[in-house]
């Protein structure tokens, strides 16, 4: 039995993978594994994906709940903050509303949530600290993948609705923002005293991904001869992070399901090449890549 037929049976073996068509995954890393990484470039999103949702049986922050937790931010911020998440989230992972009704949705939520902001003078200084005592963690295993795609000059673009400011910050607290790496979020704007006034251009929310400047700048175009994708979200909207590619030879798309697993299971498996549920590692993106890039 060969290595890659090896991993598919050991990936059929695991309660907690779902394939929806197992001769497609087994047929496309073969390709990719063929290819080499000199073709290969990865597209992930950030918070849930990247970063884990629980530890030690604790939900962990995402880039936004980062700046809820400790008391960096006046109580009236956490409060609202609360109140929105607590109104809109449930909505976004509604498995049962369409994502023509979402989107204006979250555009209701990113805009309230990033007006609040606005109004609590967040500093550069202040981020950091707030990263520092969060409960923010990557997945086990992201330091391995970050540091290997870097050593194989892989790129990794990474495309979060998140905050970027926060993102590079917890990269950069719990591993190594490397140079392969292009990030895509909402960042913060600041004015000459350093104070966070607002954000700078276009809303990145959970729907829009492939309507983002990305698409219309030259990084896919860059990258023409990386025409194998392999993509990584924990949301549907994650999907379309690679559209602005226009040369497509091979793509595996690897979604985490972390919530809601049984209600959108069914969805998730229809969308995703594979789905991975309640696992709080990379493990198995990694044993992917480990394979496809050993040659």
């Amino acid at each position: 039995m060969d290595i890659i037929q090896k991993m598919i049976e050991e990936l059929r073996n695991q309660k907690h993978v779902h394939i929806r068509d197992w001769d497609y995954v087994k047929r496309t890393i073969e390709n990719i594994a063929k290819d080499g990484p000199e073709k290969l470039q990865v597209v992930a999103d950030f918070d849930r994906t990247l970063t884990k949702y629980m530890s030690n049986g604790t939900i962990c922050a995402t880039c936004h709940k980062v700046l809820e937790e400790g008391d960096h931010l006046p109580e009236f911020y956490r409060t609202k903050a609360t109140e929105l998440r607590d109104t809109y989230f449930p909505l976004e992972m509604n498995p049962e509303l369409p994502v023509s009704e979402k989107i204006p949705l979250m555009i209701e939520w990113w805009t309230k949530a990033h007006d609040l902001l606005a109004t609590c003078g967040i500093t550069k200084q202040s981020i950091r600290k707030m990263v520092e005592s969060s409960t923010a963690q990557l997945r086990d295993g992201c330091v391995w993948l970050f540091d290997h795609l870097h050593d194989l000059d892989i790129p990794m673009l990474i495309f979060s609705a998140g905050i970027g400011d926060v993102l590079e910050e917890v990269i950069s607290v719990h591993a190594t923002h490397h140079s392969n790496m292009k990030v895509v979020s909402n960042y913060m704007a600041f004015d000459e005293c350093d104070r966070m006034v607002g954000f700078q251009g276009d809303m990145i929310h959970v729907y829009n991904k492939n309507e983002n400047a990305i698409h219309d700048s030259d990084y896919f175009p860059s990258l023409e001869k990386r025409s194998n994708i392999m993509l990584l979200g924990d949301g549907i909207g994650d999907l379309h992070m690679a559209d602005g590619v226009t040369h497509v030879s091979n793509k595996l798309t690897i979604g985490f399901l972390n919530v809601k697993i049984e209600e959108s299971l069914e969805l998730y498996t229809s969308k995703y090449d594979i789905v991975i549920c309640a696992d709080e590692t990379m493990d198995i993106v990694n044993s992917i890549i480990k394979l496809v890039t050993s040659t």
